[in-house]
Formats: structure tokens, sequence, C-alpha cells
């Protein structure tokens, strides 16, 4: 409890500090990359680098994760404009908490990042994982569906690592479903 409430002071200086930056990892598909999936990281100034699954669960336990949600849809953004000005017009991919997709903002929140920095919506994926869309059905579907109509793509993390029915998965926009590695680990070498 002690560790946690320290990381919790540290995580809320992150912000403002410039501690928090995001990673971008080449999404590949035959014929080259397809785009970029924005990591966030936490370079804590005496743990060194902090992966999310530190971190996170601290941020949304103490309502900082909006913050930080926010941050990151804006720096996405940034970064991908940055591209778009050298010639490079690729997706990013963003992850979505369950948090963010409780807000009732979160779709202007994103239209707004997207005009101030120029970004045409097809250009970001929101990406949310299986649980995060069984938690709350139907405002994840009426945020879900926003997201659609603004243009960006829809993706779903994780896919198995829940309970959710392909029937319920068809009533959601989303059009690429990422199956979690425990699926595919074995690929090579086990029957199953």
């Amino acid at each position: 409890m002690h560790q946690q409430r320290a990381l919790e002071a540290d995580l809320r200086r992150a912000l403002p500090d410039g501690q928090l930056e995001l990673f971008y990892q080449p999404l590949v598909h035959p014929g080259g990359i397809a785009g970029f999936e924005a990591l966030l990281r936490w370079k804590h100034p005496t743990r060194g680098m902090l992966m999310p699954n530190t971190f996170i669960p601290i941020a949304e336990r103490f309502g900082l994760i909006v913050a930080i949600g926010n941050w990151v849809i804006e720096d996405a953004c940034r970064q991908s404009r940055q591209w778009r000005e050298k010639g490079l017009r690729m997706r990013v991919a963003i992850n979505l908490s369950v948090h963010q997709m409780r807000q009732d903002d979160i779709v202007e929140r994103i239209t707004g990042a997207l005009q101030a920095h120029r970004i045409h919506p097809s250009l970001l994926t929101c990406e949310i994982t299986e649980s995060a869309a069984m938690e709350d059905t139907k405002t994840t579907q009426s945020t879900f569906r926003r997201l659609g109509e603004l243009g960006t793509h829809l993706s779903i993390d994780d896919f198995g690592t829940g309970y959710s029915s392909l029937a319920y998965l068809r009533k959601l926009p989303a059009e690429e479903l990422k199956i979690d590695r425990s699926f595919i680990m074995d690929l090579e070498h086990s029957a199953d």
C-alpha cells in the first residue's frame, strides 16, 4: 500500500513534468508497415522506465487515467501530424480505457485533437480490450458507434481473454479483432 501511494504521488507529477512518453510499435501486415501502435511508457526519475501494467491500475484507481488518456490522444495526433508533414501517411492506434469509454465527451475530445492537428479520422485507430467492450454494453456501443461515425478505425484487442460472445461482437462496429497472444503462442508446436 505504501509503494502504491508513493507511485500515485509520483504519477501526479509525471504528466506535468513530461515523464510520460509514447513509443510507436510498427504494425506489420503483408506488404509492409500498415501503421503504428502508440505504447505508453513512464520515464520515472528514480525507478527508470515503467511499463503500463505498473502504473495504469494506479492511474485508474486514483482518478488519473482520464488526464493521462487525454494526453495520449493529443500526443498521438501531434506525432501523426509530424509524420504527415514528412510525407508519411500511416494510421496510429491508441488504446482507450474503460474509463475513457465512459466519458461523455470522449468523442468530442478525439474530434478536437484530430481537428487541432489536422488529422483525417481514418488515420486514427481507437482500440479497446474485449473486457472493456463487455464492461458497459450500452455505453460502449454508443461510444463505439459515435467513433465509427466520426470515421476512426475501430479495433478490439485481447480477444479471447473475456467471456464475450460473437453475437455481441457483431453489435459493435469494430473493423479489427486482435486475438490474444495466449491463443497463438504455441502455434508452431502445438497440435491444438
